[in-house]
């Protein structure tokens, strides 16, 4: 069940109404507290959030999904009429993971809920890899710097196992984002730049475990770390 928290009422009912009819199964709500009710009773595979909202922003219910611990991990697209790269920068920091811009596609939006979607499925990795001071485990969706558990959105979470398990190989942007995200983006959009820049900030000490190859993209391991 994919929750969709919208005040407007003509998009709240389009977007429920392609995704039901996408092979998908939504359900919409107008306020936070109702959706709030909703998570309390019934825990979403996945939740949209548009940000302008009565009672609280979207922005302080994403703040409050990644703060709660059976909240943490649901995958959240934020769907606004805010497009700056700013306002972007803003969603991505504070753990959405992935922002879409209104008016936007029926086509483009059921097939980026889709690929975030196939993104949440467990994880058969029972490896568990380590390099200096950082530690990683697929398998329980475990991050530890020096010991310490660090909390991080699905994609983050994505983005620093694909560089791990792709360790010394310099993985461009493009490769990036088709596996991730499993669709293209344009040239312009700086989502992996501003994922990375997140990760770095999250995983402290072992920051520099990523390096970015200029005009190229990034990896782990290029020094044998």
């Amino acid at each position: 069940m994919i929750y969709l928290l919208e005040d407007d009422n003509n998009i709240r009912n389009f977007v429920t109404y392609a995704l039901n009819n996408s092979g998908l199964s939504a359900k919409g709500f107008e306020k936070p507290s109702e959706f709030w009710e909703a998570v309390k009773d019934t825990m979403p595979q996945m939740v949209i959030l548009d940000i302008m909202l009565p009672e609280e922003d979207g922005l302080s219910v994403l703040f409050k999904l990644r703060d709660n611990q059976s909240t943490r991990k649901l995958p959240v697209m934020m769907l606004t009429a805010k497009s700056t790269e700013y306002d972007k920068v803003i969603g991505l920091d504070n753990g959405a993971d992935d922002y879409v811009t209104k008016p936007f596609g029926t086509m483009e939006l059921i097939a980026r809920v889709k690929a975030l979607l196939r993104r949440t499925e467990n994880v058969e990795d029972d490896e568990e890899y380590v390099i200096g001071n950082l530690y990683l485990c697929p398998s329980k969706h475990i991050v530890r710097v020096k010991d310490e558990d660090i909390s991080l959105t699905l994609k983050e979470f994505e983005l620093l196992y694909l560089l791990i398990r792709n360790k010394g190989r310099v993985l461009t942007r493009d490769m990036i984002l088709e596996e991730i995200w499993g669709y293209e983006f344009d040239r312009e959009n700086r989502t992996v730049d501003v994922h990375v820049r997140t990760l770095r900030t999250k995983l402290k000490d072992c920051a520099d475990v990523i390096e970015t190859i200029r005009g190229v993209g990034y990896r782990i391991g290029g020094n044998d770390r």
